[in-house]
């Protein structure tokens, strides 16, 4: 058992001048039934508490740190821009440069527009659609998180998972009037609603969703959307403020095959900075102010510090075999547990795509939140802890996602493999 005394004093003194003692609230790890990690520093794939500890990490910023922490090009070029200036307000070349390489590598994205948050980017993206449609209804799916913004989150994953309707207080049902969420990958009746709604302005999904646990769309009912919706003259949006850049330089779009008409980027976008993306076809794009009449802004939005580690991020994931290589330490992680559960007939499932896994402790495959009530979460904590005290810093969440860097080294890898399959073998095998 690891001792935290430092950690511990620092979450209390925090409780006293930060609700909970968080910024954010899964990082309080209620769910794990442990006191908060408090971080004093990272590199590559591991992270030291203020007590000391190492910990080899596959939270990884929620999935933001592709290349692992403070990875020396990022550093030195954060560092050198950081020496030019932090901030102005005021357009630079590097957002420019940015938006070329994004657009770039994302399909069907001609023109972007940066923010600072996943949560702000999909917000705008639903206020560009509602303006370009000239309709007001969204369909959403159950367990998808999009951000905190009110008309957004309800039946949300996340931290918000198991809450009903309105999954927070200081929600106006008037917020969600024109908010329908409905079961994730179930075509029959996804497609009698789109086809009743006429006055739908879009359709938003998490092709990959990561936020009640890695639980991927069928490419059958992702096809569907793009058909119905365009029958109604609706727009497709998929947020990809996880899966983007993550599966593939492409995002799921690329994984898939299916186009979308609006896509929402975050996490890896910003290189480990606060920086998020929206971006589309020009003729959506354009109805943007200063060019259209639906307005957007932001002091921080295109931030050049942010604007510099994205670059370095996504020139680095362009480098020939970068997602093979980031495949194969997913597979040398993943592959073994994977056949262990199959051969021992283990109560659990393993769900994984590309670098991005969640091991959910129920006999039954995860397809949508409602799925979800057969999650055993006692046993997710009882994992996560003993873990957790071995020096392995999993997602302190049953329903969140765990990702795999390019700084994981084989030898972490192969060393939290074995500790993983002992306790499989040790909690679970008869």
């Amino acid at each position: 058992m690891r001792v935290r005394e430092k950690s511990q004093h620092v979450y209390l003194s925090s409780c006293g001048v930060i609700p909970g003692g968080v910024n954010s609230p899964v990082r309080s790890c209620k769910e794990v039934g442990i006191d908060p990690m408090v971080v004093s520093h990272g590199k590559a794939d591991t992270i030291w508490d203020v007590d000391g500890h190492p910990y080899v990490d596959f939270c990884m910023s929620w999935g933001a740190l592709l290349l692992g922490h403070a990875d020396a090009e990022v550093v030195d070029a954060v560092g050198k821009q950081m020496a030019r200036g932090s901030s102005f307000g005021i357009t630079t070349p590097l957002e420019r440069d940015m938006a070329e390489k994004v657009t770039q590598l994302v399909p069907g994205m001609e023109k972007v527009r940066f923010v600072s948050s996943g949560t702000e980017a999909v917000m705008s993206a639903i206020r560009l659609a509602r303006g370009y449609t000239g309709k007001n209804v969204i369909i959403k799916f159950n367990g998808n998180y999009h951000g905190h913004c009110d008309a957004l989150l309800v039946q949300a994953g996340s931290g918000v998972t198991l809450m009903p309707r309105a999954s927070s207080q200081g929600i106006p049902e008037e917020s969600l009037k024109y908010t329908l969420s409905l079961p994730y990958n179930e075509i029959g009746v996804v497609r009698d609603v789109i086809r009743g709604c006429k006055d739908l302005a879009a359709v938003l999904i998490e092709p990959i969703a990561a936020n009640m646990g890695v639980v991927p769309a069928d490419e059958t009912f992702l096809s569907m959307l793009r058909e119905e919706t365009q029958a109604q003259n609706a727009l497709l949006i998929f947020d990809e403020v996880i899966s983007g850049f993550r599966v593939g330089a492409g995002g799921a779009q690329a994984w898939y095959g299916v186009e979308a008409d609006l896509i929402c980027l975050g996490k890896i976008v910003g290189g480990g900075l606060p920086a998020a993306a929206f971006g589309g076809r020009s003729e959506i794009m354009n109805f943007l102010a200063p060019l259209g009449s639906v307005y957007q802004a932001g002091t921080l939005s295109g931030n050049p510090l942010a604007m510099q580690a994205g670059l370095t991020t996504l020139s680095r994931l362009q480098e020939e075999g970068f997602y093979q290589k980031l495949q194969d330490k997913a597979n040398l992680l993943l592959l073994p547990i994977e056949q262990l559960i199959e051969d021992r007939e283990l109560p659990l499932q393993l769900h994984r795509v590309g670098s991005m896994f969640t091991l959910f402790f129920c006999s039954k495959k995860i397809r949508s939140k409602e799925d979800l009530a057969t999650v055993d979460l006692q046993a997710y904590q009882r994992y996560f802890q003993a873990l957790f005290h071995e020096g392995i810093y999993m997602a302190p969440s049953q329903f969140e996602a765990n990702f795999i860097s390019a700084a994981h080294t084989e030898e972490n890898l192969r060393w939290v493999r074995d500790k993983i399959m002992r306790y499989l073998v040790c909690n679970y095998a008869l």
